[in-house]
């Protein structure tokens, strides 16, 4: 209850920021062009609110909603959301929205997204001057990786350090970022450049690799290759009881031999996914028992038996790949921090809507997310690194979708608008309203998917 206390927490301070700024944004265009806003609404208000204020001369009214999926400001002389036509009959005001000339309402449109954009590229900007950049080469990753059957028939080898593509040079696998980057690249490359036993060996690729696959499959289909040393033992665990102890490496699981942590995990993975159909006790502890091969820090090797306990664990902590690995350290200043953080988040963006084409697959459909997906992202404890990462990065998420020309949204807005200029004809007040309906039903459409998918996450 506390991690998904936490988590929501964070989601809905991320939302409330990122809404607030979305809907500032139009409400400040409209209010450099004079025209008038009936209502701000942080959230959707339906049938009530939780919150409303008026000021005294003002025509805003401010809303707090219940509804936390977004939010709206209500211009007038304008068809939005709240599809109110009845005033588009009373004849043009100079206060409202169709009054004012198509570059100004062009401009009112597209505020929103131009401030989510910017917030994000300002966040990721003051993240490198805050925190900097710590990581680990890649280069330096001595152990190299652990590769999936598809990879080594491609002609990786486990151990091999992967430097880059003809597309661009890797420097780190620390992150969902780097991770996604390397996977994006090895994806659309002809080849990939790797170092194996010291030397540059060019691997060739077909250029075509399906990048939803490459991160789905299990095991990955590649990470990082970390030996099977132990590094720790925790005290009444099934290893304390059969005296594992910190420097033993576990070489062999029920007569297969292993070298790495990432084998032993997929053995215990494989004996995990046949619990499921485990009927008796004695089939659960078949299951869960494990002849291991240990070797001692002397090179001596024996042979031990080990009973996991009921989550299949064995109350070990492994030694990291990149525990003794060189560090790089990088400070920005201010006016550093700047240009680096906008190409780091442009970089973000073009990554994302690279990968936006997997949608229309079985498999993209099914990783449609809402609340639920978007929260578990975030850390179960807070960390406002990950949290400022998080909120930058789903800003240009709804920078980029806001402005798609789909009706309802800005871009729809902003697309009819654009006709407007190129034809010299304004689209009828009927029209838009239709072109509002049907986008609004689109979205709806896409919610429920998206909150569908999260409950068959959340059950299954």
């Amino acid at each position: 209850m506390e991690v998904f206390a936490i988590r929501a927490l964070q989601l809905i301070l991320c939302l409330s920021l990122l809404v607030l700024l979305h809907e500032g944004g139009h409400f400040l265009a409209a209010k450099l062009f004079k025209i008038r806003v009936e209502k701000f609404a942080l959230f959707f208000d339906p049938w009530f609110r939780l919150f409303k204020w008026k000021p005294k001369k003002s025509h805003t009214e401010y809303v707090l909603g219940w509804l936390p999926l977004g939010g709206y400001v209500k211009i007038s002389g304008m068809i939005d959301e709240s599809m109110d036509t009845e005033q588009l009959k009373q004849p043009v005001q100079p206060w409202e929205f169709r009054a004012k000339p198509t570059w100004q309402r062009l401009i009112v449109m597209l505020a929103g997204v131009f401030v989510n954009f910017v917030l994000a590229l300002f966040i990721y900007s003051m993240i490198l001057f805050t925190w900097g950049e710590t990581y680990v080469p890649i280069e330096n990753i001595s152990t190299g990786f652990k590769f999936s059957e598809q990879a080594k028939e491609l002609g990786f080898r486990d151990g091999d350090v992967v430097v880059g593509t003809e597309q661009k040079t890797f420097t780190r696998f620390d992150s969902n970022q780097s991770i996604s980057d390397v996977y994006r690249s090895i994806s659309k490359a002809s080849a990939c450049t790797v170092l194996r036993d010291g030397k540059k060996v060019q691997v060739p690729l077909p250029g075509d690799l399906n990048l939803l696959d490459m991160m789905k499959q299990v095991p990955p289909f590649m990470t990082l290759l970390s030996p099977s040393v132990i590094d720790s033992v925790v005290a009444g665990s099934p290893a304390d009881s059969i005296g594992l102890t910190a420097g033993d490496q576990i070489v062999g699981v029920n007569e297969k031999t292993i070298v790495s942590w990432n084998e032993y995990l997929d053995e215990v993975s494989r004996l995990n996914d046949g619990l499921a159909d485990a009927e008796t006790a004695a089939d659960s502890m078949a299951l869960r028992s494990l002849a291991l091969a240990v070797k001692h820090a002397d090179g001596s090797v024996d042979s031990a038996h080990v009973v996991l306990d009921s989550q299949m664990m064995l109350g070990t902590s492994w030694h990291s790949p990149l525990a003794n690995a060189e560090v790089v350290t990088k400070s920005y200043s201010f006016w550093e921090a700047i240009p680096a953080g906008a190409v780091y988040g442009w970089n973000v963006l073009k990554g994302y809507i690279s990968d936006l084409k997997y949608i229309f697959t079985k498999e993209g459909a099914k990783s449609v997310g809402s609340f639920g997906t978007i929260g578990a992202l975030f850390p179960t404890a807070w960390d406002w690194h990950r949290f400022w990462e998080l909120t930058a990065f789903i800003s240009l998420i709804l920078a980029f979708m806001n402005v798609l020309p789909i009706p309802a949204l800005d871009g729809g807005h902003a697309f009819f608008l654009l006709y407007e200029v190129i034809t010299r004809r304004k689209p009828s007040d009927k029209f838009m309203a239709r072109a509002e309906t049907i986008g609004i039903s689109l979205l709806i459409l896409l919610m429920v998917v998206a909150l569908f998918n999260d409950f068959l996450r959340f059950v299954f």
